[in-house]
């Protein structure tokens, strides 16, 4: 059983070609036949079998296959059917007595000259013993076969030598496509390793500005090839701030382009925050906010990339280069994955922050609260303990003279006890409610309002809809506890309020509004926001805080003489949240 193998490129190229050779010398055989009108019933199985053995090679060229020792198995294969030929159309003299072409055309596309030379030699061999056996004596055989031998090494000299110059060519076009593969792969390679320097550069730090700066100077390894033209890279990281876009680092930008502020609303700029996707553009000049940018007016391609978390747009990374067309595909890749490692480590970056000074700011609340603490024992309790003490030395010296009036003293002594002791109840209830943790928000507050009414006599009023403190988690439950407890401290404190009402209810979807209301004489918030930092307390700031813990939104409304108003949105859902960022 033969054994079909599968063909290489180059091979199957020389298959393809032999088969097409050995068609059009078959058709020239059928022709002549035809038109000398030798067609015999032995000819005509011969052409049939020729044409069936080269109908064979065709069907393995196309399925990409080829015979064991293909070329020299087609040689002796062709070189019998080439012998038969000649002798079954008459030999030297018959109109097929050119049918060693067929082998030696072959033999020279496989192996150049020297098979051209050597197939020539042996089908003049194979008709020359073939006449001299059946059709002449040798003399005359060796007359006949000197012109036949003059075409057949000739046309094998010319077919192998053209074969090899061919076969030359062929190989120098395959060593240039190897080199530019080569090349390729080099500068693919070299981008594989930018690609993970970047990913482990960017994500080995949490600095913020330093994420800034080595994306823009990794953007320019990234870009390097053999020109080196991406030294001629303009890049900036563009970043809202107060609604409009400002530097957050540079490359290759003047002092002014440092200070150039932009809305980001037109142009190139607002097609990528709008579709969220990478554009470019070919005339930054005529861009009506890149144009303001002088570093981009020698540039004649502009790429725009936009920094995303989550629906927000943040900013954008811009990249420019005198080259037109210069961002293409790969480069376009290349810059994209920067885009995606920068913007992924600018998010973490920008959450360690946010974490520290969350913790700046937890330190400083924790510090509050102790001097608050401290705040309130000395006005309160401490107080009322040395105002014991003077009372108790005050009636022991009173017994001696007057024991009714010592009995009264001691009276008011112990009426000045209770109400330290509630004093301090309270205090100990604020610092850590234990009913919010046992019975929930509504009792807390309710409870909040009764020690009011006892240690204050503030009358505090609590309106709330127990459906909405079950859809309320525990954590955010005691944040709304402490806000409501700041205010109605502020409240009791500053605004000589006869009332305090505190509301919680539905708001608009998936929304709760909290509301501390009192009628008290008011403030000029304006006036006091002014000069909030040089005061002791930090009851405003401290409700703000606790509000961005929520995700909320704090409104405060205050006129002298007209109360104030204390207004928490708290969103249930992330949507909510979105709606609530986006409405303010």
């Amino acid at each position: 059983m033969i054994k079909i193998m599968r063909a290489s490129e180059a091979n199957l190229f020389a298959d393809r070609l032999g088969v097409a050779i050995r068609w059009f010398i078959l058709m020239g055989f059928a022709l002549q036949v035809a038109a000398g009108g030798t067609l015999t019933q032995g000819l005509n199985v011969l052409m049939v079998l020729a044409g069936s053995w080269n109908l064979g090679l065709t069907v393995l060229t196309l399925i990409q296959k080829r015979l064991p020792y293909h070329p020299l198995a087609t040689i002796g294969v062709d070189l019998a059917l080439a012998g038969f030929l000649f002798f079954i159309s008459g030999g030297p003299a018959g109109v097929l007595s050119w049918s060693g072409l067929m082998p030696i055309l072959g033999a020279a596309l496989y192996f150049g000259l020297r098979g051209g030379l050597y197939s020539a030699a042996a089908a003049a061999a194979v008709q020359g013993l073939i006449s001299w056996g059946l059709f002449t004596p040798f003399f005359e055989t060796f007359q006949a076969m000197i012109p036949v031998l003059g075409i057949y090494f000739g046309m094998g000299a010319a077919a192998g030598f053209a074969s090899e110059q061919f076969g030359k060519q062929l190989r120098q076009k395959q060593g240039i496509v190897l080199g530019l593969q080569q090349m390729g792969n080099r500068v693919e390679k070299h981008r594989m390793q930018v690609v993970l320097r970047i990913t482990s550069t960017l994500n080995s730090t949490l600095n913020y500005e330093r994420v800034l700066d080595l994306a823009l100077d990794l953007s320019v390894d990234g870009l390097a090839d053999p020109d080196d033209t991406a030294g001629r890279l303009v890049s900036a990281f563009m970043l809202f701030d107060a609604d409009m876009l400002h530097v957050g680092s540079a490359r290759r930008f003047t002092n002014a382009d440092l200070r150039v502020s932009l809305p980001g609303i037109e142009g190139l700029i607002a097609d990528a925050i709008n579709t969220r996707e990478i554009t470019t553009t070919s005339d930054p000049v005529r861009d009506p906010e890149l144009s303001h940018i002088v570093a981009f007016r020698s540039c004649k391609s502009v790429l725009c990339y936009p920094l995303r978390s989550g629906l927000d747009v943040y900013g954008v990374l811009l990249f420019g280069h005198p080259e037109e067309n210069y961002f293409d595909e790969g480069r376009r890749e290349i810059l994209e994955i920067i885009g995606r490692q920068a913007q992924t480590a600018l998010v973490n970056a920008r959450l360690y922050r946010d974490l520290e000074e969350e913790k700046t700011r937890m330190m400083e609340i924790q510090e509050e609260a102790r001097k608050k603490l401290a705040r309130d024992l000395h006005d309160g309790p401490t107080q009322s303990v040395a105002a014991i003490a003077m009372r108790v030395n005050f009636a022991r010296r009173l017994i001696e003279r007057d024991v009714k009036s010592a009995a009264d003293e001691l009276f008011k002594i112990e009426s000045l006890a209770r109400r330290t002791t509630k004093e301090i109840r309270h205090m100990l209830f604020t610092l850590r409610p234990l009913v919010l943790e046992s019975s929930g928000l509504k009792a807390a507050l309710e409870a909040m309002a009764d020690k009011m009414r006892e240690t204050f006599e503030q009358n505090v009023i609590v309106e709330v809809e127990p459906s909405i403190v079950e859809d309320i988690e525990m954590g955010k439950q005691g944040v709304i506890f402490y806000i409501v407890e700041e205010a109605v401290n502020n409240a009791r404190k500053h605004a000589e309020a006869e009332h305090i009402l505190v509301r919680l209810k539905s708001g608009p979807e998936d929304i709760v509004l909290l509301e501390i209301r009192d009628d008290g004489v008011g403030f000029n918030i304006g006036a006091v926001d002014s000069g909030y930092e040089n005061r002791g307390s930090l009851g405003m700031v401290n409700m703000r805080e606790r509000t961005e813990l929520i995700n909320g939104v704090l409104e405060l409304e205050s006129e002298e003489g007209k109360g104030t108003r204390v207004r928490v949105w708290i969103p249930m859902t992330e949507d909510a949240a979105e709606k609530i960022r986006h409405a303010t």
